[in-house]
């Protein structure tokens, strides 16, 4: 636990160092300017609900959001959702993420797998102070501007076994709410009730996901994949506003959609690499924006201390991530530091935390013990010439798990077995 302790405090002093570190970089941004000015977006900024391209925080983000083809723990109700069929443990998160300026970001997310299917929800509001002064820089009103939104998940892992890893798909439903503060008329200084309602816009929306795992130049031992491929459309949907007011419900701007394609590939234990790329779209005007990338690095130092680093390039604005994840008892934590490059004189420095309850993986692991328990008892019967026992006890294998590869092929030599020993013997009596 000392070296826990020790790991822990490391990890956080040097995240706040480079926090400091990084308050003045006004040359490096103006080159960073330089170099990314041609990744200019004309039509940045036309949609509405910005809050849904802010990540959760803590680990994706520590991995520059490069997660589409990860998606390795809650978060991937974020990124995509066919990927909760493959969670490995049942896990309850909280999320803070310290935005620009003094804007936040608290968020609530569940998630928990039965065999091959899973359910997820989450709840994140993101709000902004609103303060309203009058011509005399009087304060005359004080609220919060906020985005609050929510989902439930479902997905499913099609046809897993033990060598193909199976096809997962997952749905998000999700709804959300931006609450806009009523503001004074400039000539009594009173609230205008209802005025910020109006304003106000309710938001209905989807994503779809899918995912696979296939092993490919895994130089370790293991029964996980070493590489994952994951695809998604995120915010599918469409907001409204004018709610209180006399016109009916008017259209919203368009909601951020975004196609992603995602990577992961972990050839040797201890390193994991991560590449994302997204395409957002404007279903409304069906305009294309700028591709974003991202990159993300995580490498493993124990069981209990992983250390992670990532890239973003949004438009012409590039983000360095920087974090630790560390694990004690059935508590996950993850700091985060993100310098974020919003222009060639203004970098500004953003801090997020995650906390993960891990609940266990709902009886899978002891499932798996018993099923190689079985395996073991009929390849010892095979090995002694029982083959019809050991077919006999794979079958038990199979009737727990039917896409069990190995009891499927020892039951396929067993019998090959048994035929050939069957033939010998009539050739024998017929001589």
């Amino acid at each position: 636990m000392k070296m826990a302790r020790r790991f822990l405090i490391t990890g956080f002093l040097l995240t706040l160092r480079l926090s400091i570190y990084a308050l003045d970089y006004s040359s490096v941004t103006s080159a960073l300017s330089d170099v990314f000015y041609s990744q200019v977006d004309k039509n940045e900024g036309t949609t509405s609900f910005r809050s849904l391209l802010i990540p959760f925080g803590g680990r994706t983000e520590s991995l520059g959001s490069a997660f589409t083809g990860f998606c390795d723990d809650v978060s991937y109700l974020q990124f995509n959702p066919a990927a909760g069929s493959i969670q490995n443990q049942t896990q309850l998160a909280l999320y803070h993420n310290q935005w620009i300026a003094d804007s936040k970001m608290e968020t609530i997310a569940f998630t928990t797998r039965k065999t091959n299917f899973s359910l997820g929800s989450f709840l994140s509001c993101f709000y902004v102070p609103f303060t309203e002064y009058n011509l005399f820089g009087d304060r005359v009103a004080g609220s919060y501007y906020t985005e609050t939104v929510g989902g439930i998940n479902a997905s499913y892992n099609f046809l897993a076994g033990y060598n193909f890893k199976g096809l997962a798909l997952g749905v998000t439903v999700k709804g959300g709410w931006r609450g806009m503060p009523d503001y004074t008329d400039n000539d009594t200084n009173s609230l205008i009730q209802g005025s910020g309602l109006e304003q106000s816009a309710l938001a209905l929306m989807a994503d779809l996901g899918l995912m696979m795992q296939f092993n490919f130049l895994k130089f370790y031992s293991s029964r996980d994949a070493n590489v994952r491929v994951g695809l998604s459309v995120m915010n599918l949907g469409a907001a409204f506003t004018g709610f209180g007011g006399n016109k009916g419900l008017i259209l919203d701007d368009a909601l951020p959609t975004i196609i992603a394609t995602g990577l992961s590939l972990k050839f040797i234990k201890p390193l994991t690499l991560s590449l994302d790329v997204k395409l957002p779209v404007n279903i409304q005007t069906g305009t294309l924006y700028k591709l974003n990338q991202s990159l993300g690095l995580e490498l493993q130092f124990t069981k209990f201390l992983s250390f992670l680093m990532g890239f973003q390039l949004k438009g012409a604005n590039p983000a360095f991530s920087t974090g630790f994840e560390f694990e004690v008892l059935k508590l996950r934590l993850n700091f985060n530091y993100t310098l974020d490059f919003t222009s060639s004189f203004n970098p500004f420095n953003r801090v997020s935390i995650g906390a993960k309850i891990l609940f266990g993986d709902n009886g899978r692991s002891k499932v798996q013990d018993q099923i190689d328990a079985l395996y073991r008892e009929g390849l010892a019967l095979y090995s002694q010439g029982k083959w019809q026992e050991a077919i006999d006890v794979w079958n038990e294998v199979l009737k727990i798990n039917k896409r069990y590869d190995p009891a499927i092929l020892g039951i396929e030599s067993a019998q090959s077995e048994i035929e050939m020993f069957r033939k010998i013997k009539e050739s024998l009596k017929f001589e």
